[in-house]
């Protein structure tokens, strides 16, 4: 590949790196508003409150604005399937489209037609019907959101699929396998409870700033009483999903778990890195050099939390790249060169397999065949260079991973203080912990970015593990036609995200209680 096309790579992955993050900023509060306001109106219809009513029409307005940006970015993410990996859409769209398709069809039509209810219907329709159409909008945007990881997880670990040699494409052969994948429903669950948890700090956060004001204190606590809840419960499921999700990594994706743990050479009982600071001067992964510099770890954890065994071997990156250890399944890994020698002998089968049909050599065709079959695992390996192509980038990974993990113990810690102290003391006079609050608001966000960023810089170089790597996914398209819109994109959505905070800051600054003097009024 040329050093032209290679630019072009880079930064088709850096647009859509842009244009996946800016939309990440929005989902997350989308579905985390979204069953914070549903549980609001459910105490409305429990108990007749009045307050509840008014406090869920506020928190549904910053939802509504949120949300309406969200689908613009929603929509131009998957165009780019088309214009800058139409190599990879070709190759497993048959796959890959299957839940984008189910995901418009049932899950944002739920979402867009129950939406006009939840906003229009308030005193329209009775307050149970209100209310179930409320759930239904966090519902659709929850499935929504469960299709595009199915994807996105059958992209981490490809399952149910068999390759066509005549089309040249991967065809879905098991629904159900793609769907009730374990790495899809891990990811599912976890993604959507780091959802939860953004929705949660953001409410926690705005309602500490009406404390800090002094205004609206009632609303305050209702909305923290709510978001501390959800928040904890949250946090807490998002530690056992995380665990999950990292024993599918090293099933799965060894490569991944040892970058997220910077472990180069692999041993039995492998520590838990709790805290670590990587030796730059480490430049090869076969070289002597300490990858280092410091680091606490807890004895033997990543053995029990990879492979549910204190004792078992954690593969580090030396030994995925040159093979000989053993498997859980008893067999011996395999070698980078070993698996490229059995993916180059896919790729020279699949060609041989074409002219053999072409010239109706059946005989021919079918051995051809067999040989594409029996070595068909391997075959994006045919198309990489040396064994270093397999490594992904080990301190971006390795940091954003342990620093996701801190914040996500910080916020367990701070939702139980902030509990605390509405149970047991006065939350409006407590000054300390609301400035708290409202500035732990992008923290959730940013670990939110901080977990894409290790699922998908910890795969590379693969778009499909194993069978498709980045280089041939990407369509042929120009270094300057994609430079061009990757600058108008980062305009656009830049500026989208400043109209959708300079919104919410004027509606936050309007407040509840102004807000519905003047519904009352006008009715």
């Amino acid at each position: 590949m040329d050093l032209l096309s290679i630019t072009a790579v880079n930064w088709a992955r850096a647009q859509f790196a842009l244009t996946a993050g800016y939309h990440w900023i929005f989902v997350p509060l989308t579905i985390g508003l979204g069953l914070i306001m549903a549980i609001m109106e459910s105490f409305y219809v429990k108990t007749g409150n009045e307050k509840w009513k008014h406090t869920t029409k506020f928190w549904q307005k910053i939802f509504g604005i949120n949300f309406a940006i969200g689908v613009a970015t929603g929509i131009i993410l998957e165009f780019q399937f088309g214009t800058n990996w139409s190599n990879y859409s070709w190759f497993v769209g048959d796959i890959f489209g299957a839940p984008l398709a189910i995901e418009g069809i049932i899950a944002f039509f739920l979402e867009a037609t129950f939406i006009t209810v939840m906003f229009f219907g308030w005193g329209r329709v009775s307050r149970r019907a209100h209310l179930v159409a409320t759930w239904l909008v966090f519902v659709g945007a929850t499935l929504s959101a469960f299709w595009i990881l199915v994807a996105n997880a059958w992209m981490q670990y490809p399952i149910g699929m068999a390759f066509n040699p005549d089309t040249v494409r991967n065809e879905m052969v098991d629904f159900w396998a793609v769907v009730l994948s374990p790495v899809a429903y891990n990811k599912f669950l976890h993604a959507v409870f780091s959802c939860f948890a953004v929705g949660a700090s953001f409410v926690a956060g705005v309602s500490a700033w009406y404390l800090l004001k002094k205004r609206d204190t009632d609303f305050a606590i209702r909305g923290l009483w709510i978001s501390s809840v959800v928040g904890l419960v949250s946090f807490m499921l998002l530690a056992t999903t995380g665990d999950g999700s990292a024993y599918q990594v090293a099933q799965k994706q060894p490569m991944k778990l040892a970058a997220m743990e910077g472990l180069y050479e692999g041993s039995e009982g492998a520590g838990l890195v709790a805290i670590g600071l990587l030796n730059t001067d480490k430049v090869s992964y076969n070289d002597d050099v300490d990858p280092y510099i410091a680091k606490v770890e807890i004895p033997k954890l990543l053995s029990l939390l990879g492979y549910r065994d204190m004792n078992a071997f954690v593969p580090g990156i030396r030994d995925i790249i040159e093979g000989g250890y053993r498997l859980p399944d008893g067999t011996i890994a395999l070698s980078f060169e070993e698996r490229k020698a059995r993916g180059q002998k896919a790729i020279q089968a699949l060609a041989d397999y074409r002219v053999a049909v072409e010239e109706g050599r059946s005989t021919d065709a079918a051995n051809h065949e067999l040989v594409l079959e029996e070595n068909y695992a391997h075959y994006g390996y045919g198309y990489l260079e040396t064994g270093e192509d397999l490594i992904p980038n080990v301190p971006l990974t390795f940091y954003s991973f342990h620093l996701m993990v801190m914040i996500g113990m910080f916020f367990i810690l701070f939702f139980l203080v902030l509990l605390f102290y509405l149970y047991k003391r006065d939350m409006r006079n407590t000054r300390w912990l609301q400035y708290v609050a409202l500035w732990t608001i992008p923290l959730s966000f940013i670990a939110s970015q901080l977990g894409w960023i290790v699922a998908e810089v910890g795969r590379q170089p693969w778009t499909i593990q194993d069978i498709l790597p980045v280089d041939v996914a990407a369509s042929a398209v120009s270094a300057g036609n994609i430079t061009a819109t990757f600058v108008m994109f980062t305009l656009v959505f830049t500026g989208l995200l400043i109209a959708e905070v300079t919104i919410m800051v004027k509606q936050i600054k309007k407040g509840p209680v102004r807000d519905f003097q003047q519904e009352d009024h006008i009715q």
